[in-house]
């Protein structure tokens, strides 16, 4: 079963106290895992973790997840660029595709046995899947990690791997829409989930305007008509029949994030 999970604007001080958990996780570790989502690989990688792992004396390897929204070729490209910097892989985890070139990269990046591997990336990359496919069915819990909380563990996944069995989160700051659009904001946390559905809207039909009509049926083209034409078409009416933009919105923002409406960038997006 699907679980979604409501992640809500953080203050400045929980915005410290993620970030030294995922310190004390990239410190217990042999290999840092970066998860980033295919549909935009750049946009959701994190500077200040690598910088932190290079600090740390930590390999890194990115991970490009959810490959199955994506074509081959321009994950091709995006591993091209990307392994200029890091070892890189692109896997589906959802769909257990790939997992095998992650295992090759581990290996590569290090010839420590056992290896203790962290997971890492920003909210809804895919981060807890990773950790389940690494962990695997027969893993057995090892010690805990010191100074986190007890259900932090070191999991023995294999005989050569370790896991440690939370994911770092690393925390986004930004506007509502932007961590929409990461998928760092759920839009049950929303207050009023209309500004930011039509901000959502509006960039994905700049990089797909046929995207609705092809997702959807609605071949609108502005904004607000796509959110009307949807509402329409999925009869979401409100008290008084007045159309529910507000459930509306909130429909389209959960398939952004759920990968259902699809749309990716490329390295030539960013002049990579």
């Amino acid at each position: 079963m699907f679980r979604y999970f409501i992640i809500v604007k953080i203050d400045k001080k929980s915005f410290r106290e993620l970030w030294l958990r995922v310190k004390k996780v990239v410190k217990r570790a042999d290999v840092v895992i970066e998860v980033v989502d295919a549909r935009n690989p750049y946009g959701t990688r994190s500077r200040e973790l690598e910088r932190l792992a290079s600090k740390l004396g930590k390999p890194l390897i990115i991970v490009i997840n959810k490959a199955d929204l994506v074509p081959k070729d321009v994950l091709d490209e995006w591993k091209r660029v990307l392994s200029k910097e890091y070892e890189t892989v692109y896997i589906s985890a959802k769909e257990r595709l790939g997992t095998r070139r992650l295992w090759t990269a581990i290996k590569k990046v290090t010839k420590k046995k056992p290896v203790t591997i962290a997971v890492t990336g920003y909210p809804n990359v895919g981060k807890s899947t990773i950790i389940n496919l690494l962990k695997g069915r027969h893993s057995a819990g090892t010690s805990p990690i010191p100074g986190y909380t007890k259900h932090a563990q070191i999991i023995r996944a294999a005989t050569w791997l370790k896991v440690v069995d939370t994911p770092g989160i690393i925390p986004l700051k930004g506007s509502e829409s932007e961590l929409v659009f990461k998928g760092a904001l759920s839009p049950e946390s929303l207050g009023d989930p209309l500004p930011t559905a039509l901000k959502l809207i509006e960039k994905i039909l700049a990089k797909d305007e046929t995207i609705f009509a092809k997702t959807y049926g609605v071949k609108a083209r502005d904004p607000m008509a796509v959110l009307e034409e949807f509402a329409e078409k999925r009869k979401l009416y409100a008290k008084g029949g007045k159309l529910n933009l507000e459930e509306a919105a909130r429909i389209i923002i959960r398939d952004w994030q759920r990968g259902k409406l699809v749309v990716y960038y490329t390295p030539q997006d960013y002049r990579l």
